[in-house]
């Protein structure tokens, strides 16, 4: 065998292997997303200018904006307990964060600073009034920065299991280019992806969640479709979030605003993070719901509701 032929063959075996990989994703993505677990609620489509936003709206009365953990497996679908709850008191919106969801998910670097001009528009253009917001943990900086940035749409806030002050500045480190680039790579970074969030993969990571890792079967079945809703386009707000392209500094920001803040964490989770935030802003109140550690949302819904509402009303 000559050498043309050895790269012929080496050609023509590297292109057989990327179709069959190429397959073996498409596969994936298709059986993740089969059993529409996310789906069975009506949505409306707010026309964003970096893409079209998914929510859910129900009830009547004081307007109430819902919004999930920063995750590419994290969806609307976190309030599916509290939503109907809510209603009898508010005009609730849940929303599915660009990137996330049944939202767009485009090919672009996401941060806090366009996360925060998504959540201003879609208060001046769909709610259209002041409103209340619910915002968890890796979105509490987005809604800190929203409400410093244009502090006449937001009423009150709350924060559940909100993100550290450390956390939340934690930036790119050496390494986050290199991590960037293999996740870029069509097949091979989409295939890096899939193995990340198999049903496996992501039962460990949300373990850590939940009291004794106990995840609800249902909300275990919709991060797993969220995180492969949109094919290959649903890795792209993980590429932003593994290489700490979300990051803000929001010390300032919490120690100004004169909103009425409120925290909600669950018992089992650490809750170092409360002192901190207090520390910053004296008036920011806590509550801790029994039972529950980072999602009382999730583990705790009728409760989760009871305390929020007393901070609503």
């Amino acid at each position: 065998m000559n050498k043309w032929q050895k790269i012929g063959l080496a050609v023509g075996m590297g292109t057989a292997v990327i179709t069959t990989t190429h397959l073996i994703n498409s596969i994936i993505f298709k059986l993740s997303t089969a059993n529409n677990y996310t789906g069975k609620r009506i949505r409306s489509n707010y026309q964003w200018k970096f893409g079209n936003i998914a929510y859910i709206t129900a009830g009547s009365g004081s307007p109430l904006l819902l919004i999930h953990d920063l995750n590419s497996y994290s969806s609307s679908y976190e309030w599916e307990q509290t939503i109907n709850s809510f209603a009898k008191n508010h005009k609730v919106y849940a929303i599915d964060l660009l990137g996330c969801g049944h939202s767009d998910k485009p090919n672009l670097t996401y941060t806090t600073f366009m996360y925060t001009q998504l959540i201003n528009d879609f208060v001046l253009n769909v709610i259209r009034s002041k409103t209340d917001v619910v915002a968890t943990a890796g979105s509490t900086p987005i809604v800190i920065m929203a409400a410093f940035n244009n502090h006449a749409l937001f009423n009150k806030i709350i924060l559940v299991s909100p993100l550290s002050v450390e956390d939340a500045l934690k930036g790119p480190d050496n390494l986050s280019g290199i991590r960037r680039h293999i996740l870029n790579v069509p097949v091979i970074g989409t295939s890096v992806y899939n193995i990340l969030f198999n049903r496996p993969s992501l039962r460990k990571l949300l373990s850590k969640n939940f009291i004794d890792g106990r995840i609800p079967a249902d909300y275990i079945n919709a991060c797993h479709e969220n995180a492969h809703l949109g094919d290959a386009s649903a890795k792209y707000l993980f590429i932003s979030t593994e290489c700490n392209f979300t990051t803000v500094t929001i010390s300032k920001a919490l120690s100004e605003l004169d909103n009425c803040i409120y925290m909600i964490n669950g018992m089992h989770n650490n809750n170092d993070v409360i002192d901190e935030y207090i520390h910053i802003n004296p008036a920011i109140e806590n509550v801790m719901i029994q039972d529950a550690k980072k999602l009382p949302q999730v583990e705790q819904p009728a409760e989760f509701v009871r305390q929020a509402e007393i901070f609503l009303n």
